[in-house]
């Protein structure tokens, strides 16, 4: 009993039992029955106990006729301690599973928690991927894990963490590896599968039915499990073991897909984190730039103010009854808001013009100024030449070597100085100085200093006849006829001082508001009435107004060919005209340059705008007589009707801009609407921008490859690179769909190398030994004076031979820098790489082109070649003369944009012999054209 007790499996039950027979003397053997066995000759026997495990049932074999009651009683009681134990152990059994179930779920939720928390982690890529391993460590044995990424957009592979513990030269994490030099890899595989592969190297053999190729050491069992997008691979996770004892199982491979969708997402929220983060980073810095802006403007404004402020405190202190000591006073204490003024003083001609007296005089050092004669200080100085002096210790030596100026009391470390000038006389000197190095005066503020200082000299002129005027009344009884006399000619000339300077403020105010060369109003003044008739619109939709936008056609050139006082004049007189053709509540304005802009208020409805539009157009239409000259010019106008999604007149003021630029476009000496097509297109071409922005960063811009073929073989001799854009939304776009905005935005040139990059990859691969690729380069990259190497560079760094890269540039590309063209394409072609002239025949045709640059091959332009099989048509002598003149300077000729055989037959007779076109092939990408050429060999 106590063995059958300890017994651990059916087997162990089995022996006990037929032990203990032996022991009991009960002759007979003990056999288990398999489960649905219906063989009699098995099934005879005594039953004695069943197994619930394996559903086995324990039969006694024996010779029971023989056997007496207790043999019997004996027999059930051994079968029913064999089932009591079975029973136990089949319960056990159950609980050891259950518990194996638990434990492996615990672990794979601790492994989910733990990607997700890796998800939000501040660690960074490869701590991130190193805890990835870890956690799969902790499922099955992961010894050996790697983790790959795919990226369609380069048909290539990198592998961001490698560990393998037999593999001497793992993959480099930064590194792209293409796909196609992994042909029939395990990686390869499983990336065109989308499924699971596990097994070892002869049973992946098998299943892989000849696509399998092995790449690095042999492992004993591999295991993969493809990371998906949707639908979509975007990599992979494998591990293998070398070990002989270690296999995977398909738990391990179902955990290892599972895990791997989490490792997915955590991987993709990692890549979002990060995405966030840069455009967060690139906001911040926006806001950052526009903040600083804001800034300097508020601190211009600001001090725009307090020289209004300071303006305005001395025109009241001019006419403030108080005393001249207090009107010295204020002004310091004015002069000491716009600038450090702690040692200050103002210095006076006295009568005689002989000696200096000094009014008022605040000083940290020098307590009080006692008046001299003039001599040969820096106050002197000032009198003397009527102008500012700023000066240092420098420059108060240089001055002293020169014998024109000496210091005269305390050293200052800088001291500025400016005249005042009343009558058209200097009369005095305002002076600040500082003792101290942090306070230094810079030309900024001798600039402020002397514009104050007209206003300061204006009022201590006043002041003065105000003085005069009260010693006047002093005096008065004493000379009162001689005094009354003098006391009205004081009278007239205070009115005369203060109507001259209300007219000067007017005139400021004026000024303000309108332009100095025609007296029209100016962009403020517009956008008061605009942003005012739009107040009134948004509380009346039926109060319309428009807006018109006026440029003068040409003026620009009108300006350079007959002088600017001249086109000061047309302006004038434009100005002239344009109000004259408005209603009197009307509003023109010149916003600077050849821009005006027309405020039309109270029109019944948009068809208006437009008739005096039309007038306008007519008007300026009639030449101008200026001096001798006659001039003609034209407008282009834009106009913009309010609507409820105008919220600021600069809104309005912009789509009548843009409507203006319409009219330009549409051929100019026009009118154009701003509606919603327009809107459209503007929106459409800022979204375009930000498209091509992306596009850049999204590596979006690829080269189609076109070959070139030899006419009399068929076999191709090389291609040409041309631009295309995969747009994630649109499509495959052309040059034409987007290269217009690329160039206005800036942004062609960025497009341009990432092209020239792409080719230099792929050039060795599709020239092979003798063929070559042809690279389009646009005038604007030959304005750097580097281009050359640049491109040698390239070349170089992705080991392309010179002589298999072509660069095409056309005529109009030797015009803009010739000396600085011919240098660089001197040098490209010393080191091999071969020069075509594009185009040829649609420009200046210039013989001198051919001798003066390194040109090999001329292109003959699609124009020629589509007329060419046309009867009567002139073409073909053309194209037969470009011919006979390549064959004498040895130059190769290719015909571009052949599409029929009429064509190629007609260009095999003049000689031609390579060409290009869609009757050989359309552009495709470098894949395509790898591939054929591969499957050729």
């Amino acid at each position: 009993m106590e063995r059958l007790f300890r017994a651990v499996d059916a087997g162990s039950v089995l022996e006990t039992c037929q032990a203990a027979l032996t022991h009991l003397s009960i002759r007979g053997e003990l056999r288990w029955l398999p489960p649905d066995t219906d063989d009699p000759a098995l099934q005879a026997g005594l039953t004695l106990a069943k197994d619930p495990q394996s559903l086995q049932t324990l039969i006694f074999s024996g010779d029971l006729t023989k056997l007496n009651d207790a043999a019997h009683a004996e027999l059930s009681w051994l079968g029913r301690l064999a089932g009591t134990r079975l029973r136990q152990l089949s319960e056990t059994g159950r609980l050891y599973e259950a518990i194996s179930r638990l434990a492996m779920a615990e672990r794979l939720q601790r492994a989910l928690y733990a990607i997700a928390e890796l998800a939000g982690s501040a660690h960074n890529m490869t701590e991130m991927m190193q805890s990835l391993h870890a956690i799969v460590g902790m499922l099955m044995y992961a010894e050996n894990f790697y983790i790959f990424l795919y990226d369609p957009a380069t048909d290539s592979v990198r592998f961001p963490y490698y560990v393998d513990t037999v593999d001497p030269k793992p993959p480099a994490p930064d590194e792209n590896y293409p796909l196609q030099d992994m042909r029939h890899s395990l990686t390869w595989n499983l990336l065109q599968s989308g499924q699971p592969i596990m097994g070892s190297v002869e049973e992946l053999a098998r299943q892989l039915e000849g696509r399998f190729t092995l790449v690095g050491p042999v492992c004993e069992h591999w295991l993969g499990v493809p990371l998906l997008r949707g639908n979509q691979v975007v990599g992979g996770i494998a591990v293998q073991t070398y070990r002989t004892d270690t296999r995977y199982t398909r738990h391990d491979r179902d955990l290892l897909s599972y895990v791997a969708q989490h490792m997915q997402t955590a991987l993709e929220r990692r890549e979002a984190h990060a995405e966030l983060e840069r455009r967060v980073a690139d906001r911040t810095a926006a806001l950052r730039a526009t903040n600083r802006v804001l800034r300097q403007q508020v601190l211009q404004r600001q001090r725009g103010e307090r020289l209004q402020s300071a303006l305005f405190r001395i025109a009241e202190l001019a006419s403030a009854p108080e005393s001249q000591q207090n009107f010295y006073a204020a002004v310091h204490r004015v002069v000491g808001g716009l600038l450090y003024a702690r040692n200050f003083y103002i210095a006076l001609l006295d009568e005689s013009g002989e000696n200096i007296t000094f009014p008022y005089s605040i000083d940290e050092i020098e307590t009080s100024r006692a008046p001299r004669r003039i001599g040969d200080g820096a106050t002197e100085y000032v009198l003397k030449h009527g102008k500012p002096l700023l000066a240092d210790r420098q420059t108060f030596e240089h001055l002293a070597a020169t014998g024109e100026c000496f210091e005269v009391g305390s050293t200052s470390v800088c001291w500025l100085g400016v005249p005042l000038v009343w009558d058209d006389k200097v009369m005095g000197v305002l002076a600040v100085q500082s003792y101290s190095p942090k306070h230094i005066y810079d030309t900024r503020d001798q600039e402020l200093l002397t514009f104050v200082s007209y206003h300061i000299a204006n009022a201590l002129q006043r002041k003065q006849t105000s003085e005069s005027l009260k010693q006047a009344y002093v005096n008065l009884e004493r000379r009162v006829t001689e005094r009354t006399r003098a006391l009205a000619l004081a009278n007239r000339d205070l009115r005369e001082q203060i109507a001259e300077r209300e007219r000067v403020e007017r005139r400021l105010m004026y000024e303000t508001l309108h332009d100095s060369l025609t007296g029209l109003p100016n962009r403020t003044l517009l956008l008061q009435r605009l942003g005012q008739a739009l107040q009134t619109y948004h509380a009346d939709p039926n109060k319309l107004f428009a807006v018109l936008f006026i440029d003068l056609d040409r003026f620009k050139v009108i300006n350079d060919s007959v002088g600017h006082l001249i086109g000061d004049d047309l302006l004038f007189q434009a100005g002239s005209r344009i109000r004259a053709c408005l209603k009197t509540r009307d509003l023109v304005a010149r916003l600077g340059g050849d821009e005006f802009a027309v405020l039309l208020e109270g029109i019944s409805d948009g068809s208006k705008a437009s008739v005096v539009a039309e007038r306008i157009i007519a008007e300026l239409h009639v030449p101008f007589r200026l001096g001798v000259k006659e001039i003609f010019t034209s407008a282009s106008i834009g106009i913009a009707l309010p609507g409820p999604h105008y919220q600021q007149p600069e809104e309005l003021l912009r789509d009548a801009d843009a409507a203006m630029y319409r009219a330009k476009d549409e051929g100019r000496h026009r009118a154009a609407v701003f509606d919603d097509r327009l809107r459209r297109e503007v929106l459409s071409l800022l979204e375009m921008e930000g498209d091509l922005r992306r596009a850049l960063s999204r590596n979006e811009f690829v080269p189609f490859y076109q070959p070139i073929v030899c006419m009399e073989d068929g076999r191709t001799v090389g291609y040409e690179a041309l631009l295309r854009w995969r747009h994630p939304d649109r499509g495959l776009l052309c040059p034409g769909d987007f290269l217009a905005v690329a160039e206005e935005n800036g942004s062609a040139e960025n497009i341009d190398w990432q092209i020239f990059e792409q080719v230099a990859s792929q050039a060795s691969m599709l020239a092979g030994v003798d063929g070559f690729v042809s690279l389009n380069v646009s005038g604007r990259h030959f304005r750097m004076p580097d281009l050359d190497e640049r491109l040698l560079n390239l070349l170089r760094a992705h080991r392309v031979n010179p002589r298999s890269l072509r660069i095409e540039v056309t005529e109009r590309t030797l015009l803009e820098n010739p000396a600085q063209v011919k240098r660089i394409l001197d040098n490209l072609r010393q080191h091999g790489v071969g020069i075509a002239l594009d185009d040829f025949g649609t420009g200046y045709s210039s013989l001198s082109y051919l001798h003066q640059y390194p040109i090999e091959t001329l292109k003959i332009d699609r124009s020629f070649i589509t007329e060419l099989a046309h009867p009567g048509s002139h073409s073909q002598p053309v194209v037969r003369a470009i011919q006979v003149l390549a064959d004498s300077l040895q130059m190769q000729v290719i015909a571009e944009g052949i599409e029929d055989e009429a064509q190629q037959q007609a260009l095999r007779q003049i000689g031609c012999r390579y060409g290009q076109g869609f009757l050989f092939a359309r552009p495709q990408a470098a894949e395509v054209w790898l591939g054929k050429v591969s499957a050729v060999g």
